[in-house]
């Protein structure tokens, strides 16, 4: 343990060694990257900083002292030194660790000291280079200073001052470089000195601690040899450790071993438990999947059964239904008819009593009572009969009530014992009751013939309903107490039977036992004796009619024979129901008979079914009833068989041994039975439908009404129909509980064809088999012998199942178990099929021959071999000794021969190459050999080349040639192959030519020579089979030179998606150095080329051809872009067409279907299910006619239908191409430059393309897209139109789409951004087309995404309108219309051009601009209100805010040679004559067609005068009038006064005076009751002042304007310049009076514009 501790402490502290040396190295490189740091500029300042801190260097100082200091120890005590002697060995470890970390401290400080020693003299070489280089610098320098003086004075003597100049400049830059190199060069060397200085004081400092240094390393020589002790005692240790580990090992290895064995021991016996339990287990499964397999046929036969039964009961509820509608109907067209009938009838009677002189009415209404009557009449006789026979039923049960008491009360002690009346008796006395009740004798009749009708059907049939009242009766409880357990007396219902149900004995008895309970059990007393048991016996005691046959006749006679005590009589009661309609009785009863007498009956049987009969014949004697019981048998077979179990013992292979069987039918039936080893499947009962009810429901509908019947028919039907179902099902379950003995044909006849279905050859595989009787038929009382043979084959146990079956059904198929056991022969071989397997030719095979002896001696072996295989077969050795109880090997050695065929052609076939010998082996003391097989499959070792020689014909040195061979492998086995020995210009693919060939598998091998020279080429290919076999091919080639040459021949494009395109750069090169082979050499020159790509493919090359020029190269520039085919897109095309006509078609004709079957008469639709189906199919399957594929028009709604449909579909696609470049031998002759040039298959160039394409992620899904081209047609310039398109990503991953850039001085924009789209999403692309010019335009938008760039073609042309308008433009004035009433304008736009044109109808009043007259507006309104002529573009509007002009379409599109109605209207809402506005009409280009100023006046009446000078602003304001209107006085007349203002100016020139003129006009808007006329007042005045009126007066028609003139000639005397005024009424009547106050205003002016 000290030694580990030690060996952690010395290893603790080389770590720390390590760690303070990493650190001290670390030191240094940060001081040497500070050093490295220093600039130029700082040298002066490093002067002033200060060392380093070596507080290392004073701890190395302190050290060394205490090294050189000599240390005394103080003097101790006796009890000191006993302690330290104690602490002696602790004491010393201590002094060893802290030794060592001196040690380590020591060599930490002097390493660092070493260090900074070496860092200063790698500062002083560095400061020494760095002088060298600073002087070399300096030199050079002034070497350039004395050139450049001399070439200032060189250039001074030439006196070029531009050079002085420069050079100057040039001479003052090198004199301040040098200054300032001499400044660093004085600088470097201070540094020198300085380190110089510094390094002498470290190796002071190194050369002091000399001492300390030597110390240090023999203390570490001294750790050294410590540490390798201790190690070495650590490895012994180690040693010692992992031996005692592999002992631990092995011991466990052992115990590992141990428990194995014993693990694999259980393993074992639990494997062997286990498949013995497997074995059982799977015995049972087999037993119990066959049993289920049975139930499961029996379930599905079932349920078929009832299926088909609920199917064909629906069928017959929907004929019944369909036949009572169609009743219905009859009944209802009868009824009708009747009606009508009588109506005719009772108008022909009316009419003939009226011709009578009856009345009629009075008659007719007598008639109707008098039916009324007689119908309720009827009504209450039924009503009557109901409750008679309620009265009849309820006596019945009272009777029955008091019977049932009287059997459970003590007999009373009479002589005379109780009897039970028959149903006959019962019947009777109820009539007699009833007579009584009711004496008429007529009801007594009706009553009799009722009771006689329902139960005229049989007597036993009212026995029967008698029976079931009785037995409810029975079961009645007499109190209230309930049983503890159910009983017979709780089965209320008991289903009728009817001629087809038969009953056991057991239910013969049950029912005579509920008749008669107490008289059968119950003793009597006769005479004063008790008698117990019956009273007579019969001879036989059960009459018994076997085997017997329908319509025969069987008679018997019986002896009943008096066994009581005392004188009995014997009386005949009757017979079961189910015998009276075959069995008659004929029995004379006797009178009373002693003990011991008998008196006969005779029975005659008359059989008329086939069926099992049982009854009792009833009779009655003093001492109670007794019953003789009958039995009638059918005919049938009984068989049996002698033996069930057959067990041939134990006997030796290849004997034969039989045994026979006899088969027996005791039976009066004949049948047919057969033999085999298949196990009989279950029986399936066949569930027959009770048809008993039918007559009950049939007895009961016929006492209803006919009307009744009618309208409840459809009703009962279905209700029927549910009852019907019920009682399958009941009489299902009841058959399948009672097990009904007597079985269903068509369940024998089900069996038997699932039993010929199960192959019957088995049991001739097996060691036992039956002989050659298997089937037949036995009769009646005959007897049938079977063998049976055993010959084993193999020694072991064998057991087999025979069953023989019979056609009869209710015969039962009998099982018989067979067993035996093979022993084997006393020498066997181990294996006797020896299987070689596959073997080739001449190579040798071996197998092992084991013999196996179970004998107690040794016996001699000898093994045969046929002449004719003794080249090819040796067995080692042929003769040996076999001991008891063991084996014997011998080795059977094979090599078949070539010579196979020939020698044994008796035991190989050459077709198949099978070998099948059989051999034998004599055993001694056996007579029978030992015989075993060997087989073998004897095959080719052959491998065949397709063809003898390989001819690569010419071959470029720049391109490789693939020629393919078919190499076969005829051999049966796979055999390895490989080309060995290929020359370097030559690769033999695929894997390199290694592989392995399949049997007789045909593989392609692809040669590829590459000519490296220009030469013939002849050699040899040697394949190597793994057998060494070797196969030569021959191979020639002819290696050429061509002019051009392809910088790649071969292009492999990336992944293209569908729509996408690649893009390849390659050069083609004339080669003017390389010398053609050929013979004739053709003239350098030019040369032509072409390339030749397949026709209709996804390749494009560029240039395809031109002429190349010595030493020159072309770009050629090859894309790959791929597509759909027009052809398979129309295919899909059609095939989508065809897939919904087809559809439809089916629809239709489902739908033609239906409605013809709905329409279908009742008796039309008795068709099955099946044959309409089929019928169906017929129709639906008749094949569409394909339209032709050239009806598709490429481009249109299905071509790009079936183009996505294919998209969406779409699989990677990969296609090779081999392009040839055909090069000529020069240009065409100087002669005839049109003519061919020479062309030579040695200067073809090849170009190998590999084009994978692949499915495109991005699709486009719009219709607007055709071809990848999205066209605007055409559009008017400066109109914008706006399309969309969709694209889908249809692949699985995410998608960034971007687009690349589109002119941004073009027409086309993109309008929207793109996005990133997930799988199966789509992105809408917004683009717009705009032109501006008069042109077409055409450009390419292409979307990219990570996988594919799709590329649009965006088309479109600009079309300049060509639009005109009705109306010019100007002014549009609407003249004068009554206020609040309006007037429009049509204006009509033409459009002329090709294209539909977008027009807008604005209005200045309406637009954004029209404040910008707001300036005009107020200088208007505050300017002179005089001689103002402004009229500003916006006048007058509306009170109401709208605007008093309207435009309808405000906007619109003209279709090309089209035209367009604009409509303008007028309607003010007040009087005004300055309404204006403009209206401009403006394309989509911004172009004005027309500006219109329009105009418009309303007046609030139909009168109007115009004309006269401006009394206000043409504009309303809020500013007050400059001429106020004059109120009107009180009595003055309402006519209003309008102040108008003419001004009338005479020109003066030249001493002549012009009249004034002016024109004023009188309008009328709408026509006035009374009259439109104006009337000037005070003419004489006027007159007076020169002033004249035409007219003065007159008349306006309604829409019209007439002009009134007025004219002013100055008087004579009139003064220049003064002023005419005077002022004149002008009244103007129209729907009102208006006076116009016209104020006239004359002077001369001798300017007058």
């Amino acid at each position: 343990m000290e030694e580990v501790d030690n060996g952690c402490e010395w290893d603790v502290a080389s770590d720390t060694c390590e760690q303070t040396t990493d650190q001290l190295s670390s030191d240094e490189d940060t001081d040497g990257k500070e050093e490295h740091e220093l600039k130029m500029d700082d040298l002066k300042d490093e002067e002033a900083e200060e060392l380093p801190d070596l507080e290392w260097l004073e701890e190395l100082y302190n050290c060394n002292f205490i090294l050189l200091t000599p240390t005394t120890p103080a003097p101790k005590s006796e009890s000191e030194s006993d302690d330290d002697l104690a602490c002696e060995s602790g004491d010393e470890k201590e002094r060893t660790f802290s030794a060592t970390a001196r040690m380590f401290k020591l060599r930490r400080n002097l390493d660092q000291l070493d260090n900074f020693h070496r860092q200063k003299e790698c500062a002083l070489l560095k400061a020494r280079e760095d002088l060298n280089l600073l002087r070399q610098s300096i030199e050079s320098l002034l070497e350039q200073r004395d050139v450049l003086e001399q070439e200032i004075e060189h250039q001074e003597a030439a006196e070029n001052s531009v050079a002085v100049t420069r050079l100057r400049a040039q001479h003052r830059n090198l004199c301040y470089e040098l200054q300032r190199e001499e400044e660093i060069e004085t600088h470097t060397n201070n540094e020198l000195r300085q380190q110089e200085l510094e390094l002498s004081e470290v190796e002071l400092e190194v050369g002091k601690f000399s001492v300390l240094r030597q110390e240090v390393q023999e203390e570490e020589r001294v750790f050294k040899v410590f540490k390798a002790q201790n190690a070495v005692k650590r490895l012994q240790q180690e040693k010692n450790n992992s031996r005692t580990l592999q002992r631990k090992i092995q011991h466990l290895k052992k115990k590992n071993v141990d428990v194995l064995e014993k693990t694999g021991t259980l393993s074992q016996k639990k494997k062997e438990d286990g498949q013995a339990n497997r074995k059982v287990g799977a015995k049972y499964l087999r037993e119990t999947v066959r049993r289920m397999q049975q139930q499961e046929a029996e379930r599905e036969q079932r349920k078929r059964e009832s299926m088909q039964k609920r199917i064909e009961a629906v069928k017959l509820l929907k004929s019944n239904i369909e036949a009572t509608q169609e009743n219905l109907r009859v009944r209802q067209s009868r009824a009708k008819a009747n009606a009508l009938k009588k109506e005719r009838h009772e108008k022909r009677l009316k009419e003939t009593l009226q011709a009578q002189g009856i009345n009629s009415t009075r008659h007719i209404y007598q008639q109707k009572r008098d039916e009324e009557m007689k119908q309720k009449q009827e009504e209450f006789k039924e009503r009557q009969k109901a409750r008679r026979v309620e009265i009849v039923d309820k006596l019945l049960e009272e009777q029955l009530v008091k019977s049932r008491k009287a059997q459970e009360a003590p007999l009373p002690k009479t002589k005379t014992g109780h009897k039970i009346l028959s149903p006959g008796r019962i019947r009777e006395k109820l009539l007699r009751y009833l007579d009584s009740v009711h004496p008429s004798g007529t009801e007594r009749e009706t009553t009799l013939r009722n009771l006689s009708a329902s139960g005229s059907s049989s007597d036993s049939e009212y026995q029967e309903d008698i029976i079931q009242k009785e037995m409810q009766h029975l079961s009645l409880p007499d109190s209230l107490e309930e049983p503890e357990f159910c009983g017979l007396w709780d089965q209320n219902f008991k289903p009728p039977m009817n001629e087809k149900t038969t009953l056991t004995p057991t239910d013969v008895k049950r029912e005579h036992a509920v008749v008669c309970p107490k008289l059968s059990t119950t003793p009597k007393k006769v005479g004063g004796k008790q008698i117990k048991g019956p009273s007579f016996t019969s001879k036989p005691e059960v009459i018994l009619f076997k085997d017997f046959e329908v319509g025969e006749t069987y008679k018997k006679k019986v002896i009943l024979t008096n066994i009581s005590y005392i004188t009995n009589h014997c009386k005949f009661l009757g017979i079961s129901a189910q015998l009276q309609d075959f069995i008659m009785i004929n029995f004379q009863p006797p009178g009373p008979l002693s003990t011991g007498m008998s008196c006969e009956m005779h029975i005659t049987f008359h059989p008329s079914i086939n069926e099992d009969l049982e009854g009792e014949v009833d009779f009655a004697s003093a001492a109670g009833r007794f019953s003789v019981p009958v039995r009638c048998t059918i005919k049938r077979c009984d068989l049996e068989v002698d033996n069930q179990f057959i067990d041939f013992g134990s006997h030796v292979v290849g004997q034969t041994i039989s045994r026979t069987i006899t088969l027996t039918n005791k039976g009066a039936l004949a049948t047919r039975f057969s033999l085999d080893t298949t196990k009989p499947v279950p029986e399936i009962h066949q569930v027959q439908m009770p048809s008993h009810r039918s007559a009950d429901t049939q007895q009961d509908t016929s006492t209803l009404n006919t009307d009744q019947t009618q309208s409840t028919a459809s009703t009962r039907e279905v209700h029927s129909m549910d009852r019907i179902l019920d009682r399958s099902t009941v009489s299902r379950k009841s058959q399948r509980e009672s097990r009904v003995s007597t079985p269903d044909p068509r369940a024998a006849s089900v069996s038997s064809s699932m039993h010929s279905q199960i192959p019957e050859a088995l049991s001739d595989t097996c060691d036992i088999r039956i002989g050659n009787v298997r089937e037949g038929d036995i009769g009646p009382f005959e007897s049938v012998k079977l063998e049976i043979i055993f010959s084993p084959t193999v020694p072991g146990e064998v057991k087999l199942d025979l069953y023989i079956k019979f056609s009869d059904p209710t015969s039962c198929p009998i099982a018989i178990l067979v067993k035996g056991e093979g022993a084997g022969l006393p020498v066997w071989v181990v294996e006797p099929n020896i299987d070689m397997k596959i073997c080739m030719f001449d190579r040798l095979y071996q197998e092992v021959v084991t013999l196996q002896s179970s004998t107690s001696t040794a016996l001699k072996l000898t093994f045969d071999l046929w002449p004719e295989m003794r080249k090819h077969i040796e067995i080692i050795p042929r003769t040996g000794f076999l001991q008891a109880q063991s084996s014997f090997t011998a080795h059977l050695k094979f090599v078949p021969r070539n010579t196979l065929p020939q020698d044994a052609n008796k035991y190989f076939d050459s077709a198949t190459g099978v070998l099948e010998v059989p051999m034998t082996v004599q055993v001694a003391g056996q007579v029978q050999p030992v015989i075993y097989t060997v087989q073998a499959i004897v095959t080719s070792s052959d491998l065949k080349f397709g063809q003898s020689e390989v001819d690569f014909g010419y071959c470029s040195i720049y391109q490789s040639v693939k020629s393919s061979v078919r190499l076969t492998n005829m051999s049966l086995l796979p055999q390895e192959f490989g080309f060995v020995g290929l020359p370097e210009f030559v690769d033999v693919q695929p894997n390199d030519g290694f592989g392995t060939l399949l049997p007789q598998e045909t593989l392609e091998i692809d040669v590829i020579f590459s000519a490296n020279k220009a030469k013939e080429y002849r050699f040899h290919l040697s394949c190597k089979s793994g057998i060494n076999r070797v196969f030569p091919l021959a191979c020639r080639a002819m290696g050429v030179c061509p002019t051009l040459a392809l910088s790649h021949s071969l292009v492999q494009f990336g992944p293209t998606a569908v729509g996408d395109h690649s893009t390849a750069l390659l050069y083609l090169t004339y080669n003017q150095t390389v010398r053609n082979q050929s013979k004739q050499r053709p003239s350098a020159g030019a040369r032509l080329f072409s390339f030749t790509p397949p026709q209709d493919s996804s390749i494009i090359i560029t240039p395809a051809a031109g002429r190349l020029l010595p030493g020159k190269r072309c770009l050629v520039l090859v894309t790959f872009n791929p597509k759909l085919e027009d052809r398979d897109i129309k295919e899909e095309a059609l095939r989508l067409l065809l897939k919904a006509k087809q559809t439809k078609e089916d629809s239709k004709k489902l739908l033609e279907e239906e409605a013809k079957r709905d329409a279908e008469p009742s008796k039309g639709k008795k068709l099955s299910k099946a044959s309409k189906l089929s019928d169906f199919s017929s129709k639906t399957s008749t094949p569409v006619e394909t339209p032709p594929p050239d009806n598709i028009e490429a481009g249109g709604q299905r071509f790009e239908e079936a183009r996505a449909s294919l998209l969406h579909s779409f699989t990677s696609r990969y296609s090779e191409y081999t392009i040839p470049c055909f090069v000529s031998d020069g240009d065409p002759p100087e002669e005839d430059r049109q003519a061919q040039p020479t062309w030579s298959p040695l200067n073809t160039v090849y170009l190998k393309l590999q084009c994978p394409a692949i499915q495109p992620p991005l699709v486009v899904v719009s219709s607007n897209i055709r071809n990848y081209a999205l066209d605007f047609q055409q559009v008017a310039v400066g109109e914008r139109v706006t399309k969309r398109f969709s694209v889908k990503n249809i692949s699985e991953e995410s998608l960034e789409m971007r687009s690349s850039l589109l002119d941004i001085y073009g027409p086309f924009s993109l309008l929207n951004s793109l996005r990133g789209v997930g799988p199966g999403e789509q992105h809408t692309l917004v683009l717009a087309f705009c032109p501006t010019l008069e042109k077409k335009y055409c450009e390419t938008l292409e979307v990219r995404c990570q996988k594919m760039t799709l590329a649009v073609t965006l088309r479109g042309e600009g079309v300049v309108p060509a639009i005109t308008s009705s109306h010019s433009g100007g002014l549009l004035d609407f003249g004068y219309v009554l206020e609040k009433e309006s007037t429009s304008y049509v204006l009509k736009l033409q459009n002329s051009s090709a294209v539909a044109v977008g027009f807008k109808a604005m209005l200045y009043s309406l637009s954004l601009s029209k404040t910008k007259g707001a300036d005009e507006r107020v200088a208007l309104l505050l300017g002179g209100y005089t001689n103002s002529k402004i009229q500003p573009v916006v006048g007058t509007q509306n009170y109401n805010g709208l605007s008093v002009f309207s435009v309808l379409p405000v906007e619109g599109s003209i279709a090309a040679r089209q035209s367009q109605d604009v409509v303008v209207t007028f309607h003010p809402d007040h009087p005004s004559a300055n309404y204006s506005d403009q209206l401009t009409i403006e394309l989509v280009n911004k172009s004005k067609l027309c500006v219109l100023d329009l105009r418009g006046a309303a007046s609030s009446h139909n009168m109007y005068l115009l004309g006269g000078e401006p009394l206000t602003v043409p504009i309303e304001s809020l500013l007050p009038p400059l001429i106020t209107s004059q109120t009107h006085l009180a009595g003055q007349s309402d006519e209003m006064e309008i102040q108008v203002l003419v001004t009338l100016l005479a020109s003066y020139s030249m001493g002549t005076i012009r009249p004034a003129v002016k024109n004023l006009e009188v309008g009328c808007i709408r026509a006035s009751k009374k009259g439109n006329d104006f009337n000037w007042d005070n003419m004489a005045s006027l007159q007076q002042m020169g002033f004249n009126v035409e007219p003065s007066k007159g008349n306006v028609e309604a829409g019209t304007r007439r002009t009134i003139k007025l004219t002013w000639i100055p008087q004579s005397g009139h003064k220049p310049n003064e002023v005419v005024q005077t002022c004149a009424p002008l009244t103007l009547k129209g729907d009102e009076t208006r006076v116009y106050s016209v104020t006239l205003i004359a002077l001369v002016s001798t300017h007058v514009d």
